[in-house]
């Protein structure tokens, strides 16, 4: 009997990428002999995480519809006419015997013509308010998996799984101790340590707030940061006035979130899904300044799903540099509140989900005799 062949597709940041890979080597774990290979957006960093994951990727040229006037909307209908030309072409010539939708620009024409195919399909929704992409599959996928309660809304019931996020290994299983991980960092582990970051490229409202606040954290020299500033931002931020201060460790990227996070007191981060997963498995008490600017406001929704089940804090984006030192000096001198969140969001964390989302990902492949 040949063995299965799965396709996956989505992408555009690492609240997509990492999830897809995590499945990818669940699908592995589960079934060795399975073949897996990703359709990706060019130019999209998916092109590079991907094969330096192991796994080879086709990028289709695709990009997201702005929803104000702009000039580059004029070439959206060209980009998703090519789009599903090319996937048209992909799914005929590897043949797969499932596809599966992690949301992304990628998705939408790959699973869309999967569908017109016959090919079983599958999503994958991070978020508490689906994408765009996904709502539009959802209605002739055989099964959804999300991390959230109460998506009936927008998918069929019957074909619902609630299995969590998928997370990286090494962040499921965090050995590092506090002592190990700030050495790492060139921290003191006797001194309070917080953790500030917005994604891999940055956050810029995040950013500004940190610099705003560089007289605060002056005044206290004995609360340690670690901060993120982000690929994007690094020139404008780096060096600033918050940055220079001994006790902040300002960098582009952090490559060792398990030490960064295994150190940390306090986390203020963004309220992407990926980001929410891990700290799921983190167990950290966190402050989380959703981003205005993604569809829906769906991190707004993230945030407030745990702040409901008394997991975290929110602190609005236009709020954050009025209030962003004084909500994370206000959370290091309450340790009742700190060992609360820690205990609730630990006990959100969905430890098998990427297992799961695989074995049902199995279960879609058609029997061959």
């Amino acid at each position: 009997m040949s063995q299965p062949k799965i396709i996956i597709s989505g992408g555009g940041t690492g609240g997509h990428i990492f999830p897809a890979i995590a499945i990818a080597d669940a699908l592995r774990a589960e079934e060795p002999g399975v073949e897996v290979r990703f359709v990706g957006a060019k130019g999209r960093m998916e092109m590079e995480k991907v094969p330096k994951a192991g796994y080879a990727i086709e990028g289709l040229w695709i990009s997201g519809f702005q929803r104000k006037l702009t000039w580059q909307n004029l070439s959206f209908p060209f980009k998703l006419l090519s789009s599903l030309w090319k996937a048209r072409r992909i799914l005929k010539k590897w043949k797969p015997d499932v596809a599966v939708g992690v949301g992304g620009y990628a998705s939408g024409p790959l699973l869309q013509v999967a569908n017109s195919m016959g090919i079983p399909t599958l999503l994958q929704e991070q978020n508490s308010f689906p994408g765009v992409t996904n709502r539009l599959l959802g209605g002739k996928a055989q099964k959804v998996c999300v991390a959230y309660e109460g998506m009936e809304r927008w998918f069929g019931a019957e074909k619902l799984l609630l299995t969590g996020n998928p997370v990286r290994s090494n962040l499921q299983d965090m050995h590092a101790t506090r002592e190990e991980a700030a050495a790492h960092f060139g921290l003191d582990p006797a001194k309070p340590i917080v953790f500030v970051f917005g994604g891999s490229l940055g956050a810029k409202s995040i950013n500004q707030a940190m610099e705003a606040n560089a007289v605060h954290w002056e005044s206290r020299p004995d609360i340690q940061v670690l901060w993120q500033v982000g690929q994007l931002y690094v020139k404008g931020f780096g060096q600033c006035a918050t940055a220079r201060l001994p006790q902040v460790k300002a960098q582009a990227f952090i490559d060792r979130m398990d030490l960064a996070y295994a150190m940390a007191d306090v986390i203020v981060a963004r309220a992407g899904a990926l980001t929410i997963s891990e700290l799921q498995f983190a167990g950290k008490p966190a402050v989380f300044i959703p981003s205005p600017n993604v569809a829906e406001d769906h991190q707004t929704k993230n945030a407030d799903a745990l702040v409901a089940k008394g997991a975290a804090l929110l602190l609005p984006d236009v709020e954050a540099a009025a209030r962003i030192f004084t909500e994370v000096e206000k959370l290091l001198r309450d340790e009742p509140q700190r060992q609360l969140l820690s205990k609730n969001i630990k006990a959100l964390a969905k430890r098998d989900a990427a297992r799961r989302i695989a074995q049902e990902v199995l279960s879609l492949v058609p029997s061959k005799s």
